[in-house]
């Protein structure tokens, strides 16, 4: 997935979880978060920060922040998307370019299943699947979790997938890594504990859980790798 009118800044604060303040061309300017997560890890002051300037002269804000360089202790910066809405576009992609089904499946987004509507359904020879897709921008000395802050919609999604596999529908969960240099995938417990319980009772019903990595640079992000998920305690 490609963005279009990139341009680097410098991160100054973010009064609230949909604006950040940051410096461009010399000049203060308030630009949109797409991302409504914490991301504390992320926006600290002084990052570099990418944006992608708007086409459209009506909106409030003339840029959308997509990307930070993530400041590591005696490593070098750490490019990390952090578009909360370019994991699904991503994955699209990724699906139609054959790289978990066949190029010839049928995929579908935004499909209702019991109570919940899922990110994708995907039928291929006559068998349908759901998959859910959830991005991850945090990450501690190479390990990416998830979630970042509690999430009781990401325990109802995976209840229903395990509901959707119980039922015979093929059921994914797919963690999408918006960054590199990843080791591994773990459910962030500390956070939220209900939700990593959850995980992995859907691995023992039979949910594929899935983690991968992600090609970032300021101006696009591409699925990559499969990275190895750890669920145990």
């Amino acid at each position: 997935m490609k963005y279009r009118n990139i341009e680097k800044a410098v991160f100054i604060s973010r009064p609230n979880r949909f604006i950040a303040e940051v410096m461009i061309n010399g000049e203060r300017e308030t630009v949109h978060v797409k991302n409504t997560g914490r991301c504390r890890e992320l926006l600290r002051e002084g990052v570099t920060v990418y944006l992608e300037r708007s086409d459209n002269p009506a909106r409030k804000t003339k840029y959308d922040l997509v990307a930070v360089e993530k400041l590591r202790d005696g490593l070098h910066p750490l490019l990390v998307n952090m578009d909360s809405q370019i994991p699904n576009s991503a994955t699209e992609e990724w699906l139609k370019s054959g790289k978990l089904f066949s190029e010839q499946a049928v995929i579908r987004r935004e499909c209702t299943y019991g109570a919940s509507r899922f990110d994708f359904r995907i039928e291929e020879n006559g068998k349908a699947s759901f998959l859910e897709v959830k991005g991850v921008t945090l990450e501690n000395n190479g390990i990416a979790l998830f979630p970042d802050a509690p999430t009781e919609r990401g325990v109802k999604h995976i209840n229903e997938l395990i509901r959707a596999a119980g039922e015979g529908y093929g059921a994914y969960l797919l963690f999408v890594i918006q960054m590199k240099e990843i080791k591994e995938f773990r459910p962030n417990d500390v956070m939220h504990r209900a939700f990593g319980d959850a995980l992995r009772a859907a691995q023992k019903a039979g949910v594929n859980i899935l983690a991968y990595d992600c090609i970032v640079e300021p101006e696009s992000i591409v699925i990559d790798n499969p990275i190895i998920v750890r669920t145990e305690l």
